[in-house]
C-alpha cells in the first residue's frame, strides 16, 4: 500500500482530534463539569485603547461556529460532545477557546443540596403519623 488513507469510503475524510484542537488535550483554565450549561452570549465590543497592542485577530474553525450554533439555547457539555459526535476532551477545549474570547456563558450546575439530618426525617415521619 502506497501510504496511510486518510479517508474511508463509507465514513469520508478523518480528521483526528489533535487536529481539531491542534495538539492541545485540555483547557488550562476553568473545569467543564459535564452538567454545566453552556450558552451562547454576543460577541464583546473591542475595546479601543490608543496604547495597547492590537491583538492577533481569532479566527474560529467550523467546529466552534457549530458549537455556537447549538448553544442558543443551553446545553450541557455533555449534549454539546453528543450532538457534535466529538470527544469530551475535544469539547472542552473548544469550549475553552470560546470562553476565552467571551463567546460563551458556562452556567455552573448547582450544588447537591445537603439531605436532612435523621431527626428532621423522624419529626417529618412523626408529624405525617399524627395526621
Amino acid at each position: 500500500m502506497g501510504g496511510t488513507a486518510w479517508y474511508d469510503d463509507a465514513a469520508g475524510p478523518v480528521v483526528r482530534p489533535y487536529a481539531l484542537t491542534r495538539g492541545r488535550t485540555h483547557y488550562d483554565g476553568v473545569e467543564f463539569d459535564l452538567v454545566a450549561l453552556i450558552v451562547a452570549a454576543d460577541p464583546p465590543e473591542p475595546a479601543e485603547d490608543a496604547h495597547a497592542l492590537p491583538a492577533a485577530p481569532w479566527a474560529p474553525e467550523p467546529e466552534h461556529d457549530m458549537i455556537l450554533e447549538l448553544c442558543r439555547t443551553p446545553l450541557s457539555v455533555a449534549e454539546i460532545a453528543s450532538d457534535l459526535e466529538l470527544p469530551l476532551g475535544v469539547v472542552r477545549v473548544l469550549l475553552g477557546d470560546l470562553l476565552d474570547h467571551s463567546l460563551i456563558q458556562v452556567r455552573r450546575p448547582a450544588p447537591v443540596a445537603q439531605f436532612p439530618s435523621e431527626r428532621v426525617l423522624k419529626e417529618v415521619i412523626d408529624g405525617i403519623r399524627a395526621l
